[in-house]
């Protein structure tokens, strides 16, 4: 039995009900019938990057024994700005595809609503970027060929990456990423924000200055030197409507910016197995079309 990508929220009709951030899994697609095994797989768990209020900010590394192919993809762990931890092996599921393609994938936690806003997440995951950039022969990955993938609010971040180009953690610049790819994410967070929304409401990560909205929206932030980006969406999502992943590849078509949307038809905020399925082959042929040693 395949089952849903379910992000952030888990929506019925008329009333929305927190989830944990990323509500994993049981088999990622329909057609693959067995997780990567442990031996195949070698996990790093709880890798410090920085630290914040006296807490520890960490992500897992999980390398493939087998034919890595030295480029390393980070996953944003968040649903509506909530980032819990897991037990790593228990996220290998997910990975399947990049980690049987070669890909080492690193999952990044930030600091998670309700107590942090989305600019604090946004430099969190900045600052985890940029430590694993500047670290990257550890895990024998190049930083120069870092891509990064995530779903709804993870979407949003995997954007912020992509798109932040100049953007500094202090009197440093971070790191840049070479590929994203962006599942349902909010693009605009303007609407969302302001002080009437109802998504401010429900929401906690969304209660901050709505003057700084247009700073951590990439809609707003495309220009010319970001990264290629592939965008998947549902056609029915009515948490994060559509509308968002259509205005931001305008906005890179026009900037030109390699982008490619991907419209996912009868799909709401999560997908079924054949959706699933589309969602994996188009994400790792964009990465390693992206990414590929030997790409120009």
């Amino acid at each position: 039995m395949a089952a849903l990508f379910l992000f952030g929220r888990c929506m019925t009709k008329n009333s929305l009900k927190v989830s944990v951030a990323v509500a994993l899994v049981l088999l990622l697609l329909n057609a693959q019938k067995s997780e990567a095994q442990s031996s195949d797989i070698a996990i790093t768990p709880d890798v410090v990057y920085g630290h914040k209020d006296g807490m520890a900010l960490t992500f897992d590394v999980f390398q493939p024994n087998e034919k890595p192919n030295g480029v390393g993809v980070l996953f944003m762990v968040s649903g509506g700005w909530v980032s819990t931890w897991t037990e790593p092996k228990n996220l290998t599921p997910l990975f399947t595809p990049l980690l049987k393609s070669g890909y080492t994938v690193i999952a990044v936690r930030h600091g998670s609503s309700p107590r942090y806003v989305v600019p604090e997440c946004v430099a969190d995951v900045q600052l985890a970027l940029t430590y694993i950039a500047d670290n990257a022969s550890q895990w024998k990955i190049d930083k120069d060929r870092l891509g990064v993938f995530g779903f709804s609010a993870g979407g949003h971040l995997s954007l912020m990456l992509g798109t932040a180009g100049g953007a500094k953690q202090g009197d440093s610049p971070v790191a840049r990423v070479a590929a994203v790819v962006a599942v349902f994410p909010p693009t605009d967070l303007e609407p969302y924000v302001d002080l009437k929304s109802p998504r401010r409401q429900e929401f906690p990560a969304l209660r901050f200055d709505p003057v700084k909205a247009g700073a951590v929206s990439p809609l707003k932030l495309v220009s010319k030197d970001d990264a290629p980006t592939l965008l998947v969406h549902g056609d029915k999502d009515e948490l994060v409507p559509l509308w968002h992943s259509e205005k931001i590849d305008e906005a890179f078509q026009s900037a030109e910016v390699d982008s490619k949307l991907v419209v996912i038809e009868g799909a709401a905020h999560g997908f079924d197995a054949a959706g699933n399925a589309r969602l994996a082959k188009e994400m790792v042929e964009w990465f390693d079309s992206k990414l590929s040693p030997t790409k120009e």
